[in-house]
């Protein structure tokens, strides 16, 4: 559940939205990115208002209803978009988009990035570039609430209509991508439908973005006299009336709910509105909303941000949800025993089911634990931040009660470890499954050195900290100890190393230095325990204790990489599977600048025609020397004068130990 006053700032603006628009264009639905904020007074802000204020004016050189136009430069960039309906007149055109600027930037006050639909037009902004690239998330569908008569029969009708306004539109050129029709039912029925694109798509790009509309209208509306489906590059609409333009009065798509109601009926045709009235009205409802507005940032500014602790400030920057401590409670059956799915270095997690129905994990964080703020603070900024499908995703927190709580998405399948290393379970992990495994993790990865807005090293790779979801999916967990990089930083190093015994890169070990190719170098790990379903330094062989990582380049180089694969391993390429070893080898070696960087990991598991490297001997034997047989241990070393080991007896209890971070430095 959301905070009072945060639940009041919504209701005030999404009346504004409602109320504050001419009656030709119905408002229907508007997303604040969050791809970061820009700072008020800022040159991205200035450059913004001047962006939005000149749009309608300046960015439409051709007059065919599409407004493109950017203001600045570097990281204060503005990029705008404007896209009218491809039957509206230009003098409405112009209006529209006009009148959604104040809306959307109320809306989203601080979002970098922004969108909002009317019926007659969309507005969009955002700091990366949009001209040529097909975006269709976020997206959005509406639906009437009324039933057809005949829907097997309207269905089809429908999808041939729109399958061959999508067809039209696609083709469209430069100026305009947009199509108008009409199909009949048997019954004499008859659909209206349209299909659009920004014209600066491809036919490919355009045919994409509507087809994906169209694939959720089965979903949504299968059925229904009318729906809406729009995304940031395509809007696709069909309804049992006349909408085009200039269309009368009639029964406007409702969003989805659980409740269907009835939409308004159409107004008599010739009916005459007093305008004048409705601008005084709509006038002084902005007047009093926007008062209404005001009161509560106050409040919130006043009594109660000020109650929050400093914490608090830093993880709303990143805006992530918070969570009432009471909701959560409820969810989780008051955090009982029944409901704790494990315990951590840092606390327990529990399942739990919000009043939605939404299945959740959370993580209870330990009240005694020093690092738990640490810890806290950073997983929130950054997990909040990260959207890739082998990321657990972050659903918010709660800072309540000298409380530190992570909400998370939850995932049937508990984590990775609990069926590679079980000698039960992992005869369901079949090679095509592993090997998706061993692949999303490397997306994973790829992503977060790579592809995101952020560089960030994750520091603590294992078999524990990937959770598998139903479809046996890997998803990267537990961020706590992740650093984040300038997106041109290599490297850098602590003077307390944190990890996991076995998985941790030789230069991360000895010197406190640590990269992308430290995580390479765990995730090489994993892709031999993946391969052989044992653990890196309980590895037996006919018996005997070894090193897997010893004993994996000793079958390489004898040719009998083959000894390493686990038994239970009945189907599968033995040429694939080897493959994979040969490229966790490379990712282990003990040189940094002989590993490979996930890109190229990533190229070598998807394409055969990509030549490996003869790898050079692994980095096993740092770790073999005078440690303890338990791959649960977590490490520590503390580098203020020469090198002192420790090995506390409270990082000896499980695999989700990890100590604190207590002084860093970045290069």
């Amino acid at each position: 559940m959301v905070s009072p006053s945060t639940f009041g700032l919504f209701l005030s603006i999404q009346l504004v939205l409602l109320l504050a628009q001419d009656d030709q264009s119905r408002f229907i639905y508007y997303f604040c990115s969050k791809n970061g904020n820009y700072t008020p007074g800022s040159t991205y802000q200035t450059n913004l208002n001047n962006l939005l204020g000149s749009l309608s004016s300046t960015g439409n050189d051709n007059g065919n209803g599409f407004y493109s136009s950017s203001v600045g430069v570097n990281s204060d960039k503005v990029n705008a978009f404007g896209l009218c309906r491809g039957d509206v007149k230009a003098g409405d055109c112009e209006s529209c988009v006009s009148q959604a600027i104040d809306p959307l930037k109320r809306a989203c006050p601080v979002q970098k990035e922004a969108i909002i639909w009317y019926d007659y037009c969309m507005l969009r902004y955002s700091n990366e570039s949009l001209y040529g690239i097909v975006t269709t998330d976020p997206a959005v569908f509406l639906y009437n609430t009324q039933n057809v008569s005949s829907p097997d029969e309207f269905n089809r009708q429908l999808k041939l209509l729109l399958e061959g306004l999508i067809t039209k539109a696609a083709a469209g050129g430069t100026d305009r991508k947009f199509e108008l029709g009409t199909n009949t039912t048997s019954s004499s029925v008859t659909i209206y439908g349209s299909a659009q694109c920004t014209p600066d798509l491809s036919l490919e790009e355009c045919t994409q973005c509507l087809n994906a509309a169209l694939a959720k209208i089965p979903l949504y509306s299968y059925g229904k006299k009318g729906g809406t489906a729009v995304a940031p590059s395509c809007i696709l609409r069909y309804e049992e009336y006349d909408f085009f333009y200039p269309a009368p009065d009639a029964p406007a798509s409702s969003p989805q709910l659980e409740t269907p109601v009835s939409p308004p009926p159409p107004q008599p045709p010739g009916k005459k509105k007093n305008n004048t009235s409705r601008n005084i009205i709509i006038a002084v409802t902005i007047v009093v909303s926007l008062a209404l507005i005001a009161l509560a940032i106050w409040i919130y500014l006043r009594f109660w941000k000020t109650k929050k602790p400093l914490e608090a400030d830093e993880i709303m920057s990143a805006e992530a949800l918070q969570f009432e401590f009471d909701s959560i409670r409820v969810a989780t059956n008051n955090f009982s025993e029944a409901n704790k799915l494990g315990r951590g270095g840092f606390g327990a997690v529990y399942k739990g089911r919000l009043w939605n129905e939404e299945e959740i994990a959370v993580k209870r964080l330990s009240r005694d634990s020093a690092q738990g703020d640490i810890e806290f603070k950073n997983e929130v900024v950054l997990v909040a931040k990260l959207q890739h499908r082998n990321l657990v995703r972050l659903l918010g927190f709660c800072l309540e009660r000298n409380e530190r709580l992570l909400v998370y998405e939850f995932v049937p399948n508990a984590s990775l470890d609990h069926f590679v290393f079980d000698p039960i379970k992992r005869e369901q992990l079949d090679w095509e499954i592993r090997y998706k495994i061993i692949l999303g993790i490397g997306r994973g990865l790829l992503y977060l050195h790579e592809d995101s807005r952020l560089r960030i090293i994750h520091r603590d790779l294992k078999a524990s900290n990937i959770l598998l979801d139903a479809e046996m999916n890997p998803k990267i967990a537990d961020f706590g100890m992740a650093r984040l990089f300038n997106i041109d930083q290599t490297q850098g190093e602590t003077s307390r190393v944190v990890g996991t015994y076995g998985y941790m890169a030789p230069e991360y070990v000895m010197r406190g230095h640590f990269s992308v190719k430290s995580d390479v170098y765990s995730f090489g790990v994993l892709v031999l325990e993946v391969v052989s379903g044992q653990k890196n330094s309980s590895f037996r062989h006919e018996g005997n204790l070894e090193d897997l990582l010893g004993y994996a380049w000793n079958s390489w180089k004898g040719g009998t990489s083959s000894n390493l694969i686990d038994p239970m391993l009945r189907t599968g390429s033995r040429p694939e599977i080897v493959r994979c070893i040969h490229i966790g080898l490379l990712c282990v070696q003990q040189s940094i600048g002989d590993r490979p960087t996930m890109a190229a990991v990533i190229q070598m598991l998807t394409s055969n025609s990509v030549n490996l490297p003869v790898p050079s001997q692994p980095a096993f034997y740092m770790y073999n020397q005078g440690i303890g047989s338990s791959s649960d241990m977590s490490l520590g070393f503390e580098s203020s004068s020469g090198l002192t080991w420790s090995h506390s007896d409270q990082f000896k209890s499980n695999s989700a130990n990890k100590p604190i971070v207590e002084a860093s430095s970045t290069r």
